[in-house]
Parts: structure tokens; C-alpha cells; sequence
């Protein structure tokens, strides 16, 4: 069931990532301003975030993947809170989006951790 409202949250980026790349990244203050950066953000935010969203919902299906699956995922979700948390060395960031982020990956990493 974890891995269910992951995905949502990973297919909800990726689609918005897809539809609008600049407008998801605004709040970082990136700009986008050619088509080669917005392509990067469909690629990264966009086509990973919908992959990883039916991946868990292949392994919310298939029981042989679940575990391999949870721990991959909670692994990158890790990775990218811990990423975030590095930021500090460049200086304070507002809690909206840096904080907010890192504390959304940390506690979804916990819940796949916890549902292996």
C-alpha cells in the first residue's frame, strides 16, 4: 500500500514535469530557457519520476519484485534528501522548497523502508 502513494507522488511530478518542465522547477529559481534544458527536466523530473511511479506499482503487484523495488526506490529517495541536507554548505535555503522536499523524501523513504 506504501508503494501506492509513492508512485502517486512520483507519477504527480513526472506528469507536471512532462506538461509544464519551467513552471516545476520555478521554485528552485531555475529558468529554463531553451528547449535543451526543458528537455532535461522532462528527462529527470519527468520520464524518471512516471518510471519509478510504475515501477512501484509493479511491485505492488508482484510480490517476487516488492522488497528489491522498496529498497531502490527508499535508497534514491534517501540519496536525494541527503543531497539536499549537503546544500546547507552553500548557504541557508528557505524551508519551501528545500526543506519541504528533503522532509517529503526522508519520510517516504522511511515508509518503503519500513514496509520491506
Amino acid at each position: 500500500m506504501v508503494e501506492l502513494v509513492v508512485a502517486l507522488f512520483f507519477a504527480g511530478m513526472g506528469l507536471y514535469a512532462l506538461t509544464a518542465p519551467a513552471t516545476m522547477v520555478r521554485p528552485f529559481g531555475v529558468t529554463l530557457a531553451t528547449a535543451t534544458a526543458r528537455a532535461e527536466v522532462r528527462a529527470v523530473y519527468g520520464g524518471f519520476g512516471v518510471a519509478i511511479a510504475a515501477v512501484l506499482v509493479y511491485a505492488s503487484r508482484v510480490p517476487e519484485a516488492r522488497t528489491g523495488v522498496l529498497i531502490t526506490v527508499g535508497v534514491a529517495l534517501a540519496g536525494m534528501a541527503v543531497g539536499r541536507v549537503v546544500s546547507v554548505f552553500d548557504g541557508r535555503t528557505p524551508f519551501y522548497p528545500n526543506w519541504f522536499y528533503c522532509l517529503v523524501e526522508a519520510v517516504a523513504a522511511a515508509a518503503l523502508f519500513g514496509a520491506v
